[in-house]
């Protein structure tokens, strides 16, 4: 199995399919590589694909220092894929956690990127639902642990934005549930911790997000509640940006409605890769209603 080590010695598995212009996929925190296989037959047909383990979930390795564990880390883990693999600038399509250290991508190192999806981004995000979101990190964390995630998977899987892809393709979502309960039980719980737990609001980074020039998408799905709100946010910050919301869809859209996911993907990077995505033009942000 090809993988890759970090400047910090850390091995990431990663899974490295079709040619041409290089697409990176960063999976989500209840997911791993494995769930960008329909991306990844589909995109493969015409890109480079690559879809990497993050650390903690194996076969990638599986730190036991909690330090080895943050949100520039994760970020720095994507920039050290793109570098290490000569993928720059690659498009870059990250979910939920993985689309958190997409934008940070952007934010820290926007030569490596030649797009940025931010799929399901907001868990925690919004400033009156911080002390909510840590609360409830913090009681899943000692679940994880006592219980481990043999068990906390079906637990976990079945949360309320998760239900909808219950509903629309039990056969889906079973692998799903069972591909979340393989996973490292330290790994996972040092994850939510380090990574989810900590990381800065979306708020936090208005500055930064005002500046960004990366074509950006934004995805969310309208039965995923604690996103709503910040995809808007990131609409509004990021003048490079455009938001999609699938309708009836939850949290994990790529695996719920690979179609039209991957449809709409494919209708940004061709915009992208053709010159033709432009920024918001200035004036539709005077806020008024009637010229």
């Amino acid at each position: 199995m090809p993988s890759l080590r970090t400047t910090d010695g850390v091995d990431l598995h990663y899974e490295d399919v079709g040619e041409g212009t290089p697409m990176v996929f960063v999976h989500e925190y209840a997911g791993d590589h494995r769930a960008w296989e329909a991306q990844l037959r589909f995109f493969a047909r015409r890109y480079r694909c690559i879809a990497f383990a993050a650390r903690g979930y194996p076969p990638s390795a599986v730190p036991a220092d909690p330090a080895s564990y943050s949100q520039d880390r994760a970020t720095d883990d994507i920039a050290e894929v793109i570098q290490k693999l000569n993928l720059a600038p690659a498009h870059v399509v990250g979910l939920s956690m993985g689309g958190f250290a997409t934008l940070h991508l952007g934010l820290r190192y926007p030569h490596l990127a030649r797009s940025l999806v931010a799929a399901g981004v907001g868990y925690g995000a919004s400033p009156d639902k911080r002390e909510q979101f840590w609360a409830e990190t913090d009681a899943t964390i000692a679940r994880i642990r006592a219980e481990g995630m043999a068990q906390m998977a079906d637990i976990y899987g079945h949360g309320p934005t998760r239900l909808i892809f219950e509903q629309k393709d039990p056969r889906g979502f079973a692998e799903f549930i069972t591909q979340l309960a393989e996973h490292s039980t330290e790994g996972s719980a040092l994850t939510m911790q380090g990574v989810q737990r900590q990381r800065p609001s979306l708020w936090d980074l208005r500055e930064g997000f005002a500046k960004m020039t990366t074509p950006t998408l934004v995805i969310a799905g309208d039965e995923d509640d604690p996103t709503l709100e910040a995809s808007i946010f990131l609409k509004r910050t990021i003048h490079s940006s455009a938001l999609l919301v699938m309708p009836k869809c939850g949290h994990t859209m790529n695996l719920e409605d690979p179609d039209a996911f991957n449809r709409a993907v494919l209708e940004f990077v061709t915009h992208v890769d053709a010159g033709t995505w432009r920024n918001r033009i200035p004036a539709s942000l005077s806020g008024g209603i009637i010229r």
